[in-house]
């Protein structure tokens, strides 16, 4: 199944739509400037174990990358998403003490 990822700046969120137009999952953020928050992921449990977190990942973090823009992962799932993929890291901004 392919999944559509697309920017919603007035909603401040990425969505991920399948081929349907039906909402998969989400991504919400916080620009400032050129640093952008990501700060939650959801995905629908309907479509829970089809790659769609993963999608959204990599879709937010190249759309970040491509518009020169600095990363902070609040997001736990984009965190360790990255941890994964650290393809990434010259754009991510981490913290210094481990969140518990």
């Amino acid at each position: 199944m392919q999944f559509t990822v697309t920017d919603v700046p007035e909603r401040e969120r990425f969505e991920a739509r399948d081929e349907s137009g039906a909402l998969a999952g989400i991504v919400t953020y916080q620009l400032t400037g050129a640093i952008i928050a990501y700060t939650h992921t959801e995905v629908d449990p309907e479509f829970e174990g089809r790659g769609v977190g993963s999608t959204l990942a990599r879709a937010v973090l190249d759309d970040a990358r491509a518009k020169g823009r600095t990363v902070v992962p609040i997001c736990p799932f984009i965190a360790g998403w990255l941890d994964k993929h650290p393809g990434y890291e010259d754009i991510v901004v981490r913290s210094t003490r481990k969140v518990k």
